[in-house]
C-alpha cells in the first residue's frame, strides 16, 4: 500500500481546489483556534457561492484578523451557518450584520451543541436526529417535530461539510494533527 502525502507546501495550495458552492467547516471560537492563514488564503483564492458553518459570524476582534467576516465582505459567501450572529458587545458592528442586512448573505442560526451534532451526524452517516434543543422558539418555527415518550422534540438534518479548516500546530503525512 502507497502511502499518500497529506502535507501541502502552502496555504494557498491547500486551497487551491476548493470549488465555488463548497460548504466549509471552521475551527475555532472568535480568535482561539480560528485558522487565519487558511482564511486569508481562500479569500486570495477567490472561490465563490460558498455555505460557511462556524461558531461566529467573526470580525469582532480588534486588530481585525482574516477571519469568516473577510470572506463575507469579499462577496465570496452565499450562506452563514452559525451558533452566534450578534456581537458580544451592544457598541461591536460586525462586518456580516451590513451584508446579512442588504439580503447579500444568508444566514442560519443553529444552538451550539445542535451544530456540533449536526456536522458529527452527517460524519457518521445519520441523515437526521431528534433533539429537545430549540422546541418552542423561533428556530423550531415552521419545522417538524414529533412528541417521544412525553417530550417534544424537533427534528434536525444532518450538516455535511465538504472542507473543514482547522489550525494546528503541526501536522503529519497521515494528515494527524497536533493543536
Amino acid at each position: 500500500m502507497s502511502q499518500r502525502n497529506k502535507v501541502v507546501a502552502s496555504f494557498a495550495e491547500a486551497v487551491r481546489d476548493i470549488p465555488d458552492g463548497a460548504t466549509i467547516g471552521f475551527g475555532g471560537f472568535a480568535m482561539p483556534g480560528t485558522p487565519f492563514n487558511l482564511i486569508k488564503a481562500l479569500a486570495e483564492q477567490g472561490a465563490r457561492n460558498l455555505t460557511l458553518v462556524a461558531n461566529t459570524t467573526g470580525g469582532a476582534q480588534q486588530p481585525r484578523m482574516p477571519d469568516i467576516a473577510l470572506l463575507v465582505e469579499n462577496g465570496q459567501v452565499r450562506k452563514v451557518i452559525c451558533a452566534f450572529t450578534a456581537a458580544t458587545r451592544a457598541s461591536d458592528v460586525l462586518p456580516f450584520t451590513k451584508y446579512y442586512e442588504a439580503g447579500e448573505v444568508e444566514a442560519e442560526l443553529v444552538p451550539q451543541g445542535t451544530l456540533a451534532e449536526r456536522m458529527r451526524a452527517a460524519g457518521a452517516g445519520i441523515p437526521a436526529f431528534y433533539t429537545p434543543t430549540a422546541v418552542g422558539t423561533e428556530l423550531a418555527e415552521g419545522r417538524e417535530t414529533r412528541v417521544i415518550n412525553g417530550r417534544e422534540y424537533l427534528l434536525e438534518y444532518a450538516l455535511p461539510l465538504d472542507y473543514a479548516f482547522v489550525r494546528a500546530r503541526r501536522a503529519d503525512t497521515f494528515g494527524n494533527l497536533r493543536f
